[in-house]
C-alpha cells in the first residue's frame, strides 16, 4: 500500500502523507453491526480528567468486530473490505451461509470472495481461526486469545504478527510483536496470517489539526509549566528540570521504573518485552 505525497500549495499540507487505501471495497459500514460511539474525552463518571490529551475527536459509528471467532464449521465469504475509524487495521465483513454477518479482521492478502471458517477441522490459511494445538511450529497468526472462550485480546493492530516457536504439554510458546515470549494454553483459538495494513506508520499528518480530528489533545513539557503544576516546571529561562531524575506529574520515579505489575500472568512470561 502506497503513501500519497501532497502537492505543498500551503504550510498546512506541506509534507504531508496519508495512505492510498485500495484495498477497500466498500465506503459504508453494514448499519446493523455499528451503534453510536459516546466520547468520554479521558473523564470518569463525575467529569473528572483521568486520562489527559484526549478529547474532541470526529464524531464516529462504532463497528461491532467479532474478536471471538466462534462461529464453528460454517463458511463464511469475503464480502467487502472497509475502513475502521476506531483502529488502524482494515476490517472485513463476512456472509455466513446461514445468512448472518459479521466484521473481522482484516488479514493480509485476503480479498474479496475468499472464504473464511472457524474451527478445529478449519484449514491452515489466510483468514482461518482454529486452536493452537491444530497449528504446527513457525505458524505465523494473530487475534491470540489468552483464555478459551474469551475473545482474541492478543495482536490486533495493523501489522501485527506472532509467531509458534514451541509446544509442550498443553501450553504453546508464541513470540510477540513486542518481543515478549509468553506461554498461552493450546486450546486457545488464533488467526492465521498477518494483520493488513502495514504501512500504517508510514503517514505523516503535518498539521495539529490532523491529531485533533483523532481525538487527541495537545501535549506540554514539564519544564514549561510553573512547579505548582508539574515537578519539572519552574526556574528561570531555560533550565533543567532540577532533580536526579525525571517524574510524572504526580511526583512518580519516570523513564525506567516499572510500574505496572502484572501478577497473574508473570509465570506465563518467560522474557519480557524491552523495556521491562
Amino acid at each position: 500500500m502506497a503513501a500519497q505525497l501532497y502537492e505543498a500549495y500551503s504550510s498546512d499540507i506541506q509534507n504531508r502523507s496519508t495512505l492510498k487505501i485500495k484495498k477497500t471495497t466498500r465506503n459504508k459500514p453494514c448499519k446493523r453491526l455499528t451503534y453510536g460511539k459516546i466520547s468520554r474525552n479521558g473523564r470518569n463518571h463525575a467529569g473528572i480528567i483521568t486520562s489527559r490529551h484526549r478529547g474532541g475527536a470526529h464524531k464516529r459509528l462504532f463497528r461491532k468486530i467479532d474478536f471471538l471467532r466462534n462461529k464453528l464449521d460454517v463458511a463464511g465469504r469475503v464480502a467487502s473490505v472497509e475502513y475502521d475509524p476506531n483502529r488502524n487495521a482494515l476490517i472485513c465483513l463476512v456472509n455466513y451461509i446461514d445468512g448472518e454477518k459479521r466484521y473481522i479482521l482484516h488479514a493480509r492478502g485476503l480479498k474479496v470472495g475468499d472464504i473464511v471458517t472457524s474451527g478445529p477441522a478449519t484449514s491452515i490459511s489466510t483468514g482461518n481461526t482454529l486452536p493452537l494445538t491444530k497449528m504446527p511450529l513457525g505458524t505465523i497468526l494473530h487475534n491470540i486469545e489468552l483464555k478459551s472462550g474469551r475473545g482474541g485480546q492478543l495482536v490486533r493492530a495493523a501489522g501485527g504478527v506472532a509467531k509458534i516457536v514451541a509446544k509442550e504439554g498443553h501450553l504453546a510458546t508464541l513470540r510477540l510483536p513486542s518481543g515478549e515470549i509468553r506461554l498461552v494454553p493450546q486450546d486457545c483459538f488464533a488467526t492465521i496470517g498477518r494483520v493488513g495494513n502495514i504501512d500504517i506508520n508510514s503517514e505523516g499528518l503535518r498539521k495539529a489539526g490532523s491529531k485533533r480530528w483523532l481525538g487527541k489533545r495537545p501535549k506540554v513539557r514539564g519544564s514549561a509549566m510553573n512547579p505548582v503544576d508539574h515537578p519539572h516546571g519552574g526556574g528561570e529561562g531555560r533550565t533543567s528540570i532540577g532533580r536526579k531524575k525525571p517524574a510524572t506529574p504526580w511526583g512518580q520515579a519516570a523513564l525506567g521504573k516499572r510500574l505496572v505489575k502484572r501478577k497473574r500472568s508473570n509465570p506465563l512470561i518467560l522474557r519480557r518485552r524491552k523495556g521491562l
